[in-house]
């Protein structure tokens, strides 16, 4: 794992990171990312910045206090699903320790990492759509997402869902300051941003929330969201709020109550909190939209100053301690 955050030689998998950019804790020679096939890197460290390095790929050297900022763009995984000590088929083209003058092959074999959740998560989303065939990808995620550890019973029937098209994401770019060249480079179209279009960021309807402030400042937002009823015509859905000392989060209104199938609701989420000076944490809340028969249906929202990795490692240990 240590030699993965360093991207060491042979530590990065070649088919999350080929023809994207990796950030690297640690200033190296380029080749892990170079032969894992990387469009380029980002190294952090203290050496000085007018150092001269040479990289066999694009790449940039940037001190730890710009690749800290750098990691604040980077929020927690949103998924969670079985990675480790999978039973899964195995080529037998290759030996089942991968060492090379190893003669066993067979057809199945155990592994762990980030390349055995993905087709768990896949297939629980090919599940779903096999139900709800008109369903979009924000739908599909949103049920994955509000349901817990990945279920897809429950993803199945969430009761209610965080949707999105492609509007939705023109706006969120938009709100990132993209404009038309770099718009049309994602779109493919004639797409261009307008402020009957432009919209914040934080407003793009995604089932959980992130906020980042530097250690001894407070930071504040509100987040607007709208959920679909794809459950019973009519329910009433009372909230539920769990959150940490140093946290404050105000919803409004606190009741949904549907009368149709398909209809819509929107509130608004205001989150908050003030870090001391050099305190280096994360802390976390959810929400629960309760009708008395769907339930646990949680959004997640984050407020800190760890870096990505932190928030992996809280959120495993959050993980490990409800087993």
């Amino acid at each position: 794992m240590l030699k993965c955050r360093y991207c060491g030689k042979d530590s990065l998998d070649r088919n999350l990171v080929k023809g994207k950019i990796v950030l690297c804790d640690a200033l190296n020679t380029g080749e892990g990312p170079f032969y894992a096939g990387t469009a380029g890197a980002v190294m952090r460290g203290q050496i000085a910045r007018d150092s001269v390095f040479i990289f066999p790929l694009p790449a940039s050297y940037v001190d730890a206090n710009d690749g800290s900022k750098i990691f604040l763009y980077i929020t927690q995984p949103d998924i969670s699903a079985p990675g480790v000590s999978i039973l899964a088929a195995w080529s037998l083209l290759n030996p089942v320790s991968e060492v090379k003058g190893d003669t066993r092959y067979v057809p199945y074999n155990i592994k762990s990492g980030t390349s055995m959740p993905c087709p768990h998560a896949t297939g629980a989303a090919a599940y779903i759509k096999s139900f709800h065939p008109s369903w979009s990808p924000a739908a599909i995620k949103s049920a994955l997402m509000t349901t817990g550890h990945i279920n897809p019973i429950k993803a199945v029937n969430p009761g209610l869902i965080y949707d999105a098209g492609e509007l939705d994401y023109l706006k969120f770019l938009c709100g990132q300051g993209y404009n038309a060249t770099t718009l049309r480079n994602v779109t493919r179209d004639n797409s261009s941003c307008s402020k009957a279009i432009n919209r914040t960021v934080w407003d793009l309807n995604y089932p959980s929330f992130s906020l980042s402030t530097e250690s001894g400042k407070s930071a504040a937002q509100a987040f607007h969201r709208t959920v679909t009823n794809v459950g019973s015509p009519t329910s009433i859905y009372k909230l539920i709020v769990k959150t940490q000392p140093g946290l404050k989060i105000q919803v409004q209104p606190r009741v949904l109550q549907f009368k149709s199938f398909g209809q819509k609701k929107s509130f608004v989420v205001r989150i908050g909190a003030t870090f001391a000076k050099k305190e280096n944490i994360v802390i976390s809340g959810y929400l629960v939209w309760d009708d008395g028969v769907h339930q646990g249906y949680l959004v997640n929202m984050d407020l800190g100053t760890k870096c990505t990795r932190e928030v992996h490692l809280h959120y495993l240990q959050k993980v490990v301690e409800g087993m």
